[in-house]
């Protein structure tokens, strides 16, 4: 038994393919973004000397770390739905990939923040800087520095996960892609298209996470 293939079926529907994508990485560039800040504060609290803070994110971090996004997905979009909260399957899949993302780069940010040696906050300090000061030119862009290549790393893993979304009818590429095949039923072609183009992306991401190394840490990019 022979396969014919229809190449054409993803290449008449590109203009579906570019809105799948490009809703793909406006719903990954924000969970990024807003898990970084959460990764901050995450790791901040997992090294505070308050005890239930350092519990809290602990907890925090071990729970998402071990159990699988997909139940994450869910837990999030229909524990919203009974406590009265009902939000667009878009904006769950934002909430889910940022928790996930967060914790994540919560331990990656907590190790780069314990390389940084004490004596330098000393130092810092002693020179008549302020905490946030301390903490933003002594500790944070240190950090950053050591830990970029692992966040681009998991930044890209985060873009890649986000196809777990169609699972919920968030409307992105996989979301597309399925919803395409549910009509054409050329399973093959469209999948194999759709691996490409999160390829691409993931090519993509990787190149601007390399150029904005450069640029942010210029001096200091051989030690990447």
């Amino acid at each position: 038994m022979t396969y014919t293939f229809h190449w054409e079926v993803p290449l008449q529907n590109l203009p579906q393919f570019l809105w799948g994508a490009l809703a793909t990485l406006e719903m990954s560039g924000v969970a990024c973004l807003l898990g970084s800040l959460v990764a901050v504060g995450g790791a901040l609290a997992r090294l505070s000397k308050n005890n239930y803070l350092r519990r809290a994110a602990t907890a925090y971090v071990e729970i998402i770390r071990n159990t699988p996004f997909i139940v994450q997905l869910f837990y999030v979009y229909f524990g919203l739905v009974t406590v009265g909260i009902n939000l667009e399957a878009f904006s769950v899949a934002i909430i889910t990939l940022t928790l996930n993302c967060g914790a994540y780069c919560t331990e990656i940010i907590r190790a780069g923040i314990q390389s940084i040696h004490r004596g330098q906050t000393e130092a810092g300090l002693s020179l008549g800087m302020r905490p946030w000061q301390v903490f933003r030119y002594v500790i944070l862009m240190p950090t950053l520095r050591v830990v970029w290549p692992p966040l681009a790393s998991q930044f890209i893993a985060t873009m890649l996960g986000s196809s777990v979304v169609s699972a919920i009818s968030a409307e992105e590429l996989t979301y597309a892609g399925m919803m395409l095949e549910s009509r054409t039923f050329r399973t093959f072609e469209i999948f194999l298209f759709i691996t490409i183009v999160y390829f691409l992306m993931a090519q993509i991401f990787s190149l601007l996470f390399s150029l904005t190394g450069k640029k942010v840490f210029r001096e200091a990019w051989g030690q990447l």
